[in-house]
């Protein structure tokens, strides 16, 4: 049995330099960044260093880069930090965001700290920027955007440009979900001036457990986790070094090698789309996962043409023959609640159809790709 791996939009694989830098950092590097002891020196020194790292990749000031345990915590600490310490009581997002994002700012709506808006949608999955102008000029209350960038499950990726040029024109604050797009797409925050970015580094082939937020200079943020003064005073806690060597290690590497390893990638999605195309011509790609101009070169979505009692086994299957994905469609146990995204933009036929999300990385190949349509091929039709 083959294994195959196509779940990088969940987590990468991490990479053998990455690994070996943390180890380094694990064996030799294992005071305390805040002593002021020689060891607590060396270790301070190494978290700074990635933190210049980061700032100088994005055009950023190394002050501006905050070190958390991943987009997650990054997401929250900027929303809720936002409603507290900005005030802001407005926030203007779509239905389709990642639920680090949907759900915190449904918690603050439903504890009556903000009004919550959704920008329209339109039948692809992309916002309605008439919409999101009209919510701007809708009343005079504090407000702020958050929108990402590349959407985690079909792949979308919203005109930034525009849209920050929109938000900054109305005087509101823009807080983008970038977790899927950094490591993936160069990034200028002088260029396109939003005022919060958040990233995890296991999505770039980094390690698990470690992120950052980009928060823009004099943003009058505060802090979410109280206690000491490590990073800048935003988040306190002893710094994870090896994760952070890890991190800057892994994000170097995604950007030195990001031209090739893209243009490597998007073949791959490519092949994936024309295979499926032929060898499956009724499955519907969801989103605009099936344009390489308008979505991720990391993935597809796929309606497949199976029936929803059939399309139970179908992870099962897949998993048996030693390939791994996620399920981006309704899912008809009671236990799950199915795809919030694919909910918005699919009709009612076709949410009771199996969906799947394939991703992709330097790691793949054509022959495993020719492997899988083999597989969905087989079960589709039998």
């Amino acid at each position: 049995m083959k294994n195959v791996y196509l779940d990088s939009a969940a987590t990468t694989q991490v990479r053998p330099e990455v690994i070996s830098k943390m180890q380094e950092a694990l064996n030799h590097c294992y005071g305390n960044p805040s002593s002021t002891h020689s060891f607590g020196r060396t270790a301070k020194t190494a978290v700074e260093s990635a933190r210049k790292t980061v700032a100088k990749y994005m055009n950023a000031q190394p002050s501006e880069i905050i070190f958390t345990s991943g987009g997650t915590e990054a997401d929250n600490m900027i929303l809720r930090c936002a409603v507290r310490d900005l005030g802001v009581t407005t926030i203007i997002t779509s239905k389709i965001e990642h639920h680090a994002v949907l759900h915190t700012v449904e918690e603050l709506r439903d504890k009556g700290d903000i009004s919550l808006w959704f920008v329209n949608l339109d039948a692809y999955g992309n916002p309605d920027t008439d919409n999101l102008e009209a919510l701007l000029k809708k009343d005079a209350s504090k407000k702020l955007v958050s929108l990402m960038h590349v959407n985690n499950e079909i792949g979308n990726k919203i005109d930034l440009p525009t849209i920050t040029k929109l938000v900054k024109d109305n005087n509101a604050l823009f807080h983008s979900d970038t977790v899927q797009s950094i490591g993936h797409y160069p990034w200028d925050v002088q260029e396109i001036p939003v005022d919060f970015l958040v990233a995890a580094a296991h999505k770039f082939h980094g390690p698990k457990g470690i992120g950052f937020a980009f928060i823009r200079k004099n943003s009058g943020l505060g802090c979410m986790i109280s206690g000491g003064s490590q990073e800048r005073g935003f988040r306190a806690g002893t710094e994870s070094l090896h994760n952070i060597v890890g991190l800057e290690e892994a994000f170097v590497l995604a950007y030195d090698n990001l031209s090739a390893e893209r243009e490597y990638v998007t073949e791959i999605k490519s092949y994936f789309i024309e295979r499926i195309k032929t060898e499956i011509p009724e499955a519907k790609f969801n989103g605009h996962s099936g344009d390489l101009d308008k979505s991720t070169y990391t993935l597809v979505n796929v309606c497949l043409p199976i029936s929803a009692q059939k399309g139970l086994m179908l992870l099962f299957h897949l998993d048996m023959k030693g390939i791994a994905c996620s399920k981006g469609s309704a899912c008809q146990s009671g236990s799950d609640k199915g795809s919030h995204v694919l909910s918005e933009i699919l009709s009612e036929e076709d949410l009771k159809k199996p969906s799947l999300r394939f991703s992709f990385s330097k790691y793949n190949t054509k022959e495993e790709v020719d492997y899988t349509i083999g597989v969905l091929k087989e079960f589709t039709q039998d």
